[in-house]
């Protein structure tokens, strides 16, 4: 049976003991969005990136900061604009005339927590340029390669498609985040907590983690039991994706190890050892919905919205494993 638990794992590590006060520092800076905050833990826990969609002014840039600002980390925040270069984001190799010899100077990159703030205002060029350092933990220029510091993790923030100046990003870009969340606009209570604290002043608070603790959570989190039926369930879930008439383009096994990935941190950080189908299903959207290419058959409702609704119908189609 799924959920049955040996001897050994009645007991969650004690780094474990740390996150409810993560957590509740993270919703204490984005006021009533504790899915979006559950869900970025889980995000980090994964060793994977996360891309924030939504209009101006809901919290994306907050959500990140406070992310970043939690963790002892070396942290930087970059602004896309449309006239960035690629060297702006990784680093150029400058010559050195009294060594007469090329020095490297590293860009905002070489940083443990980088903000891509509205990161579809830069051109595909320079977007690019992130691409290496999101999936292989490196940078390479003039033939060198550098590693980056770990751990390494990508808050990227965009505004929806339709706003002017901004760029699509390839799928190839897309696939490089673990997670696209939504934050939407707040409900009355939480915000007119908002705008009673707007006016507040008060110093930054200390942070709760350092990069070890991210580095030793992130281990435990890979550590969480994944069953066979879970496994089958994640690939039946998959493969609908892939024969789906509405799609041009299903989940890709980057995919696939994604929500596979992120349904142990989920489960890492509600406190279980295991995973359940619940751990699953509350995360096909944020991790599959920007991986998916709606085809011409899903009719003129072809966007975001559209290829979540055909998730969730997925999902009410697979059997769930007992």
């Amino acid at each position: 049976m799924i959920g049955e638990m040996t001897e050994r794992e009645t007991a969650m590590p004690v780094a474990a003991a740390r996150l409810p006060a993560l957590t509740a520092r993270l919703e204490d800076a984005l006021r009533g969005k504790s899915e979006v905050v559950r869900l970025a833990l889980t995000c980090l826990l994964s060793k994977g990136h996360l891309l924030i969609e939504d209009v101006p002014g809901v919290g994306k840039t907050t959500l990140a900061n406070a992310l970043a600002r939690a963790v002892d980390c070396r942290f930087h925040r970059l602004q896309f604009t449309a006239d960035m270069l690629p060297a702006d984001v990784t680093g150029v190799s400058v010559y050195n005339a009294h060594s007469q010899d090329f020095e490297f100077k590293s860009g905002p990159v070489f940083t443990n927590f980088l903000l891509a703030d509205e990161i579809n205002r830069a051109t595909p060029r320079t977007q690019s340029a992130l691409l290496e350092a999101m999936n292989e933990g490196q940078v390479s220029v003039d033939g060198v390669t550098h590693p980056l510091a770990m751990p390494f993790m990508v808050l990227a923030t965009q505004n929806p498609m339709e706003h002017h100046g901004t760029y699509p990003l390839p799928e190839s870009q897309l696939d490089r985040f673990l997670m696209r969340l939504r934050i939407g606009y707040p409900d009355s209570a939480s915000e007119r907590e908002i705008l009673r604290r707007s006016t507040a002043n008060g110093s930054a608070p200390a942070p709760l983690l350092h990069a070890d603790d991210v580095l030793a959570l992130q281990r435990e989190a890979e550590s969480v039991r994944v069953d066979d039926a879970i496994v089958d369930y994640i690939l039946a879930i998959v493969d609908r994706t892939r024969n789906h008439e509405s799609f041009s383009l299903g989940v890709s096994p980057r995919g696939a190890q994604a929500l596979y990935r992120a349904a142990q941190s989920l489960a890492y950080l509600d406190g279980r050892t295991f995973v359940t189908p619940d751990d699953v299903k509350a995360l096909v959207i944020p991790v599959f919905a920007h991986r998916v290419a709606l085809s011409s058959r899903a009719g003129a409702q072809r966007s975001a919205l559209a290829a979540e609704r055909i998730l969730e119908e997925i999902l009410t189609l697979t059997e769930v494993p007992l």
